[in-house]
């Protein structure tokens, strides 16, 4: 199946030299030039995958990552920012982001992002269809639907934050570095600062309230699930 990409980019240049390189490997794709369409061509178009300019008018790329994953988690988002955006990069993961690529950029290196992306989701989707539910003490995930419960009550995650507890759930006890953390929820060479993933640990930890210590702090190295 021709997987459908929705491209936000308000630089004509940069939109057009996109959708060429994407229709030239047999996506299907359309294209949206300001953040005030963004949502009226992505609920047109039900796109598998958004490459979303960060800095857009009418409305940022931040707001329109947010809805895009409010009405549907499933959707993939590639952000597309210009260099020095750290702090946008890393609200963009918060809002639940899959990866993201710096302009300016080559076009073998854009569709090798997407194509990497597309094919994570993919073999996840995959891996969580024949996979069991994950049960550790009072924290449950049902990966099939992508729900997090504490304590039998459904708690909403970013889809980074439940992917991180979805690797401390199965492995707990086992510490993580922030870097093998990023690289195990975004994949490998991620030019993100660990700030990223602290961002990412003290959100959990509030959502998750009293119980939010039962996710350590190992001083110098990173963070493991208690081991009760």
């Amino acid at each position: 199946m021709v997987s459908k990409i929705l491209v936000v980019e308000d630089e004509a240049d940069i939109r057009d030299l996109i959708h060429f390189n994407l229709f030239k490997e047999k996506f299907d794709v359309d294209v949206c030039e300001d953040g005030y369409g963004a949502l009226e061509a992505f609920h047109r178009f039900n796109p598998d995958l958004v490459l979303l300019d960060l800095m857009l008018p009418g409305k940022s790329g931040l707001d329109i990552c947010r809805e895009i994953k409010e009405i549907n988690k499933n959707c993939l988002v590639i952000m597309v920012t210009a260099r020095g955006e750290e702090e946008d990069i890393i609200k963009g993961f918060e809002m639940g982001a899959d990866d993201y690529i710096s302009k300016p950029f080559s076009p073998k290196v854009l569709i090798a992002r997407v194509k990497a992306v597309l094919k994570r989701s993919t073999n996840s989707a995959i891996e969580k269809s024949n996979d069991m539910d994950v049960v550790y003490g009072t924290f449950s995930i049902d990966l099939g639907r992508r729900k997090f419960s504490l304590e039998n009550n459904e708690i909403e995650l970013t889809y980074s934050e439940f992917q991180i507890m979805e690797l401390f759930l199965k492995k707990p006890g086992q510490v993580f570095t922030r870097s093998k953390i990023v690289d195990l929820i975004r994949g490998e060479n991620h030019a993100i600062s660990d700030r990223s993933v602290d961002v990412q640990i003290v959100g959990l930890r509030k959502k998750l309230g009293s119980f939010g210590q039962e996710i350590e702090t190992v001083r110098g190295v990173g963070y493991r699930m208690k081991d009760n």
